[in-house]
């Protein structure tokens, strides 16, 4: 079987060095494409389904890790995701918690030793199962920045005139709309212009879990999860009609006890 890999990396002669020493260490291995962002490398991955990931954690446009989770959340049910190999110049320090994972690393520049091993663990994985998603998403979460001590409690959300002062622990998800976050409690709504991201890191992620890219839900308010027969899983909520779907990579959050 022929094994294709994809590469991401913004600069030129380093996503050429890395091709060329790929194709010496692992002459079997088919470069399906090079992207020069994380952008290309969604669309790209999405067209070719390589087996390999190889991707650049800075790149303009969309970084490697958000590449990473963008194509976990579109990659087609039933077939099996790429490992990811994240290229960075991050020292190994900050990222010895994720090696033994179900991704590997790479450190800039890219030394042939380094990247043998690389290539010995792909092999061995690719010859003896398949990726792990689960191993993928602890690879994202390890690499995000670490939870402050301080939590937050209130929200300040302005409601036409008023500002309203809405306990965190009343909220039954937030769910990202454009700019702006969506403060969903049992009996309302309101719109806070900040990130997703920029507000994850201020709630207690024991309650609060993020279930999709763009949602995190309170998790005291979910009744109950349910897959369908695509294998597509949904929350069904306490005190709220509709229904939240679940991302592919945080399907592990519900599995059963």
């Amino acid at each position: 079987m022929t094994i294709r890999a994809l590469i991401a990396e913004d600069e030129p002669i380093l996503a050429a060095t890395l091709q060329q020493s790929l194709k010496r260490l692992w002459p079997e291995l088919e470069i399906a494409a090079v992207c020069p962002n994380g952008l290309e490398a969604l669309a790209k991955g999405l067209e070719l389904r390589p087996q390999v990931l190889f991707l650049d954690i800075k790149m303009p446009g969309k970084t490697g890790l958000e590449a990473a989770e963008d194509l976990a959340e579109q990659w087609p049910e039933g077939e099996p995701f790429p490992l990811v190999v994240f290229v960075t110049a991050y020292d190994e320090y900050a990222i010895a918690a994720i090696e033994g994972d179900a991704a590997d690393y790479i450190l800039k520049p890219v030394s042939d030793e380094r990247l043998s091993k690389t290539v010995a663990r792909l092999q061995q994985r690719i010859s003896s199962r398949g990726p792990d998603m689960d191993g993928l998403l602890a690879q994202l979460r390890a690499m995000m920045p670490a939870q402050p001590a301080q939590r937050l409690a209130i929200i300040r959300a302005a409601v036409g005139n008023q500002v309203r002062m809405i306990p965190v622990a009343d909220v039954v998800y937030f769910e990202a709309v454009d700019k702006y976050v969506n403060v969903v409690t049992a009996d309302a709504e309101a719109l806070i212009r900040v990130s997703l991201k920029e507000l994850m890191p201020q709630l207690d992620p024991d309650v609060f879990w993020q279930v999709h890219r763009g949602t995190i839900v309170n998790s005291h308010c979910v009744a109950s999860s349910t897959r369908d027969e695509a294998g597509k899983l949904t929350l069904t909520l306490r005190t709220r009609p509709e229904k939240l779907r679940v991302g592919p990579l945080y399907t592990s959050l519900f599995r059963q006890m």
